[in-house]
């Protein structure tokens, strides 16, 4: 036999995400929001040997379709082989 108890599990959820570049702020219960937070883009590395960012640094960014858009645009092409 079997005997069950219930547990509650603590989650870490987001509640809002802020741009590294223009620092807007948008809010995951916000229904205006919630498509811009899908295009936000994060930047996640860490700096290799002799890196001009620093040797095993660790670094981030969050940043908003509309920057990233002003920042990148015109260096972007569209691929149509890429595997996501």
């Amino acid at each position: 036999m079997i005997k069950y108890t219930i547990r509650k599990l603590e989650e870490k959820v987001p509640e809002e995400i802020t741009c590294d570049i223009c620092k807007k702020t948008y809010h995951h219960d916000s229904k205006d929001d919630w498509m811009e937070i899908q295009e936000f883009h994060h930047v996640r590395f860490r700096g290799g040997f002799d890196s001009v960012f620093g040797d095993d640094v660790a670094f981030k960014a969050d940043i908003c379709q509309h920057c990233l858009k002003n920042i990148l645009g015109q260096y972007i092409t569209e691929d149509e082989d890429a595997i996501l």
